[in-house]
């Protein structure tokens, strides 16, 4: 493994070494329950190889291709004949007739000037009427399960492209959180470089069995799950995340199976779950083989690790499975975490002192409870001041900052921005440093993630955390889903809560009495009054692919009107705000 400088190596290594080796376990929907289908890393190997022949038609080594089939196996094929001819990979979501997904892939066609998009017959028409509507007619769409044309040579006979390791692998546009997605360039030396990682972090082996439901074009499942196998030489059992979000067994029920090794997901992932997997579907899990359960991609909650660990361990999940890791898509993907950190992934600190930017011990029975992602992994991690870039000493919150061999070169056709982010010098000390934009502070060695800086609540000079609020929020009714909690601007912030009903409540509930409760809770544990409660249907809270919160478009919906509350609470400041907004 160690002698392999490209991805492109080691995939024709692996082809080559253990052709019938299963590479791809791909679970589907059908005749209620899911049918398997299995894919060996010589049957890979020639499907790339087939479609990169054909590929090579339209682009050359470096051109951008969007990845967008639906297909779990559709994907891999099409991500490893980009691989084979040089061309650098975009993974997007398909297009799904949603306006804020189609909107988004269209703007990363534009930011990564893509040549082609690479779909199949069941969505060709969709993904071409996409690009057409959106000014994009020219770029290609390839399907990658259509006929070869005439006169193609079989994919045996298909040379893969003989890449450098800083060449390009694929673009990993970022999340969008809480800005405009940019393209993280992601090199061949950056992806082997984490690859290691997240071996030494977690302890994986070659031949590992693992995978999940983690979408493809999200780095978690991308990186993490797909590639992290494939790497290794093992095999990655995927099913897909419609799977996992109608019915949560189904993601524990492949652990179980398939003797998944390693699996992980975002906090949401396990807290649903905790509620929806009953005590029959537990008594049929077996987890004992769950060596590693990740929870990452979002701000990791000690009360959802305790209950899932609680909840499963009849079924035989081990109490030091669960690994709580720190990423993101500018370091390729894992910064810190581990499978050995301390049994107590959680400490209880004084509620004031990190509104203040401290870690101090809180007296027993009070505090705020926050988890540590673990040891840096292979990296070199720094708490900076984000003001004046000095570093900043232990149990000091500050801006996170990275520096190893997993950061890559920056966003694709955005140096500015790569300027501000990557390659920064920390005051009076090292250079060559990413920043992150995520708060956080180490002590004892862990890093502890406490936040966004773009997210952060500033209220009468203290700093509040929009997921304690959320958090806090949520535990008023049973009836309450997904939240979101941000601030908009005035002549001092006022805080806005957008709460879900879960789908199965009933809408003939004093609404009036839950959005006082709100208001009654969050003045009862932060001090603080929300300048608006809206209590809202279920998938009002917009998610980013990867599940996490869109705070920013939130607050951008809630500022223009968009919002459609089932009831809202505002004071006379936030309605005076919004009427001006609407006037202009």
């Amino acid at each position: 493994m160690t002698g392999h400088r490209t991805l492109t190596a080691h995939i024709r290594a692996r082809a080559a070494e253990t052709p019938d080796r299963e590479a791809l376990i791909l679970l589907t929907e059908r005749d209620g329950g899911l049918r398997p289908e299995t894919v060996t890393y010589a049957e890979l190997d020639r499907a790339a190889r087939t479609l990169a022949g054909r590929l090579r038609r339209h682009v050359r080594p470096g051109d951008r291709v969007l990845i967008a089939p639906g297909s779990r196996a559709l994907f891999v094929t099409g991500f490893l004949a980009c691989l084979y001819t040089g061309a650098v990979a975009v993974p997007v979501a398909p297009p799904g007739g949603r306006g804020h997904h189609d909107e988004r892939i269209a703007g990363i066609v534009k930011d990564a000037a893509a040549a082609c998009l690479i779909t199949s017959v069941a969505e060709a028409a969709e993904a071409s009427q996409l690009l057409a509507r959106t000014g994009h007619g020219d770029v290609v769409c390839l399907l990658a399960d259509g006929p070869a044309p005439a006169g193609a040579a079989p994919g045996q006979d298909v040379e893969p492209h003989a890449a450098e390791p800083d060449e390009p692998v694929y673009l990993q546009y970022t999340s969008g959180s809480t800005r405009e997605p940019r393209g993280v360039v992601v090199t061949h030396r950056s992806l082997l470089a984490n690859q290691r990682a997240i071996r030494e972090a977690l302890g994986t082996r070659p031949g590992i069995r693992m995978g999940g439901w983690l979408p493809l074009h999200h780095d978690m499942g991308l990186a993490g799950q797909l590639l992290h196998a494939l790497w290794l030489g093992g095999t990655a059992v995927l099913l897909s995340p419609a799977a996992f979000v109608k019915r949560p067994a189904n993601w524990l029920e492949t652990v179980s199976r398939y003797g998944l090794t390693v699996s992980g997901a975002p906090d949401f992932a396990y807290d649903l779950c905790v509620r929806r997997i009953n005590d029959s579907q537990i008594a049929a899990l077996d987890l004992s083989r769950w060596e590693v359960a990740v929870s990452g991609g979002e701000p990791v909650d000690a009360a959802t690790l305790k209950a899932f660990a609680e909840r499963f361990a009849p079924a035989g999940l081990r109490p030091g499975a669960l690994a709580p890791c720190y990423g993101l898509a500018e370091a390729t993907l894992l910064v810190s975490g581990t499978r050995t950190a301390p049994a107590a992934a959680s400490r209880t600190v004084d509620a004031a002192a990190l509104e203040a930017g401290r870690l101090v011990p809180a007296p027993a029975g009070t505090g705020r409870v926050l988890t540590h992602c673990g040891p840096p992994a292979s990296a070199d991690v720094r708490i900076v001041d984000p003001e004046t870039r000095r570093e900043l000493p232990d149990g000091r919150i500050g801006e996170i900052w990275v520096r190893g061999e997993s950061i890559g070169p920056g966003y694709r056709g955005r140096p500015a921005e790569t300027a501000a982010s990557f390659g920064c010098r920390i005051e009076g000390g090292g250079s060559g440093y990413l920043r992150t934009g995520d708060l956080g502070a180490l002590d004892d060695g862990l890093l502890y993630v406490t936040g966004r800086i773009k997210d952060m609540i500033i209220f009468a000079g203290r700093n509040l955390y929009p997921q304690d609020l959320e958090r806090t929020v949520q535990q008023v009714s049973g009836l309450f889903g997904a939240a979101t909690a941000f601030a908009v601007p005035d002549s001092r912030e006022r805080i806005v809560i957008v709460q879900e009903l879960r789908a199965r409540s009933r809408y003939d509930i004093d609404l009036a009495a839950l959005a006082a409760a709100v208001q009654q809770r969050l003045s009862q544990e932060y001090e603080v009054k929300a300048g608006a409660v809206l209590l809202v249907r279920p998938g009002t809270v917009r998610r980013t692919t990867s599940g996490k919160v869109e705070r920013a478009a939130m607050r951008r919906l809630f500022l223009r009107g968009e919002l459609t509350p089932l009831h809202q609470r505002l004071d006379s400041d936030v309605e005076r705000l919004l009427a001006a907004g609407r006037a202009r």
